[in-house]
């Protein structure tokens, strides 16, 4: 069985004493959580004082992007040698990156690349656009972003990842279970046929896009999803302790 990934992406959200705040009140029902991964990906300026508060907590802690050069004329930009140190995961490929900030696949591969190089676990975020889902896109998007992402990449790599239809990004409109499950065993297969079916059961695939502790249940209950990237949950500890606790107890029920 694959161990569940519960993780929180904060986005451009809290100050440094802000996110004390928020892990001194998370920490404790965390810690109790048995059997899930919990990971939490604040802004980068408040990496280093997290990773003190979270020493011996279990707790992991992640990056929301990286450059993938080590070092350069890159202003303003985040090499994988300032994270390595206090990060096991980063995020890549999320859709505000691809979108708002012009990443193209071609990028995101060298970002992943270049993460396990650095031996930090890349979390590959793959999704559609509202047109392209309407328009029955989603498996040739989902297929090119995720051949793309993983070109050159070793099947022995740690690596995980995660599907984030844009339009449920923010919306409140998740996927619903059968849509967020259907897409998920499409990405399965496709890692199948590159890496075959031993190291495609193995990887941890999410979903994300509107995670709350009201479908937090169902999405888990489901054998293909291994967890969830949250978002605007992830910045409410009630809430976060909530979606942590609903995983833990629905994989010691099985």
């Amino acid at each position: 069985m694959r161990k569940p990934l519960i993780a929180g992406n904060w986005k451009m959200n809290t100050t440094v004493d802000e996110a004390k705040i928020l892990v001194e009140k998370m920490l404790s029902g965390l810690k109790e959580s048995q059997g899930v991964e919990v990971l939490l990906c604040p802004p980068f300026i408040s990496l280093q004082i997290l990773a003190d508060m979270l020493k011996g907590s279990g707790v992991a802690l992640g990056a929301q992007n990286m450059h993938f050069e080590e070092k350069g004329a890159y202003t303003g930009e985040i090499s994988p040698l300032m994270i390595k140190d206090i990060c096991r995961y980063v995020i890549l490929g999320h859709s505000e990156r691809r979108h708002i900030f012009g990443e193209s696949d071609e990028t995101v591969n060298k970002k992943v690349l270049s993460a396990l190089t650095h031996t930090i676990c890349p979390i590959l975020c793959v999704g559609e656009t509202l047109e392209e889902n309407e328009i029955g896109k989603t498996e040739d998007v989902i297929g090119r972003q995720v051949r793309s992402g993983l070109s050159g990449v070793d099947p022995q790599g740690q690596i995980v990842v995660a599907y984030e239809p844009v339009w449920a990004i923010g919306t409140g409109r998740a996927a619903t279970v059968e849509q967020a499950e259907s897409t998920i065993i499409l990405i399965r297969d496709i890692i199948s046929e590159l890496w075959g079916s031993k190291n495609a059961d193995e990887i941890r695939i999410l979903y994300g896009g509107s995670v709350t502790t009201a479908n937090i249940g169902e999405l888990i209950e489901r054998p293909d999803i291994d967890g969830a990237l949250v978002g605007g949950a992830s910045l409410k500890a009630d809430d976060f302790r909530a979606i942590v606790r609903s995983t833990a107890d629905i994989y010691a029920g099985l």
